[in-house]
């Protein structure tokens, strides 16, 4: 079982043209969303950067392409939690295509409190992949999206990964 979320982070003043996100409640953003998926153990597996303005059907589907790509990862995979951004109509045809189920977590509905704020609920397993992406915030380079291509992001973003399984006591 492996979890696949992402983050957006912001990009530097410098931040390329295929960075910049169309839209959105505050204008466009110029960052980079960095999609990571994790084991059930917290582990970076994969870890790659799409522009902004990706869905999060297509940021799934390119952390499991690049699962299969890279040494078979995906050969003992089963189970690919994702949260809600998902659609369901792309978690069953990704299914279908990578041969693994693909399910949605994730809340119905929201919690409030007896003051009317919205709690935060932490979703089984899926909180892993938050805690990843928060190490892999430790990395400097990782602070802003300061490349101007996908591929210089990725080896960063990768490089971190792999500084954060050797760094990982045993």
């Amino acid at each position: 079982m492996i979890v696949i979320d992402w983050h957006l982070a912001r990009g530097g003043s410098r931040g390329g043209v295929t960075f910049h996100d169309r839209g959105g409640p505050y204008g466009r953003t110029n960052g980079a969303k960095r999609v990571v998926a994790v084991d059930v153990t917290g582990l970076p597996l994969a870890g790659v950067v799409v522009p902004a303005s990706a869905s999060e059907n297509a940021c799934v589907e390119r952390v499991l392409t690049e699962l299969r790509r890279s040494a078979g990862q995906d050969e003992r995979l089963e189970l690919v939690l994702v949260d809600r951004g998902v659609s369901a109509c792309a978690a069953r045809r990704l299914s279908k295509e990578f041969a693994l189920e693909v399910r949605r977590v994730g809340w119905d509905s929201p919690q409030f409190d007896e003051h009317g704020r919205r709690v935060f609920r932490p979703v089984a397993h899926a909180w892993r992949v938050e805690v990843a992406h928060g190490n892999l915030g430790w990395s400097r380079r990782l602070a802003k999206s300061f490349e101007n291509t996908t591929a210089s992001a990725t080896g960063w973003l990768q490089l971190a990964a792999v500084r954060a399984v050797l760094g990982r006591p045993t």
